[in-house]
């Protein structure tokens, strides 16, 4: 005869998990916004200041038009030694990158890991409701990660 058990029924348990994943919860939201009409040797000056490789680029009324990254200078100091040249006082709306892909403020951590590896971009601008809110990295990305190490996920 089997052993019978006096616990009665058992109920399925979830696990509760209230370590954070959205791309809110670790990306930066205090922004360098550049501007279309900004010199491209400010800007230059701002990454190094700030410590940044590149940034959202907002127009007066603080719509997303772009993005300026280290790369899109390099075009810059490129041009200007093939045509010996110094550095003009070029605008960033001539280089920066108008196809912006954005990510929602409320993806996972893994999806946006996703986007990351699939999109090979360093950084991407945060949205909600077509709003800028923030933005995220890779390193972000990655500290996350770590974080929720200790977690099963």
């Amino acid at each position: 005869m089997g052993i019978k058990s006096f616990q009665g029924a058992r109920e399925e348990q979830k696990k509760k998990y209230n370590a954070p994943i959205l791309v809110e919860d670790y990306m930066t939201k205090n922004l360098v916004l550049f501007k279309p009409d900004q010199s491209i040797l400010e800007v230059m000056e701002l990454f190094l200041k700030h410590r940044i490789s590149g940034g959202p680029v907002c127009d007066e009324n603080g719509h997303l038009v772009g993005i300026i990254s280290e790369a899109d200078c390099m075009k810059q100091i490129s041009e200007s030694r093939y045509f010996n040249m110094p550095i003009l006082d070029k605008n960033v709306e001539n280089f920066m990158t108008r196809e912006v892909e954005t990510i929602p403020h409320d993806m996972n951590i893994f999806d946006a890991a996703s986007r990351f590896y699939k999109g090979h971009r360093r950084r991407l601008p945060v949205m909600d409701h077509g709003k800028l809110v923030g933005q995220i990295s890779r390193k972000d990305i990655v500290v996350a990660a770590l974080k929720l190490n200790s977690h099963n996920y």
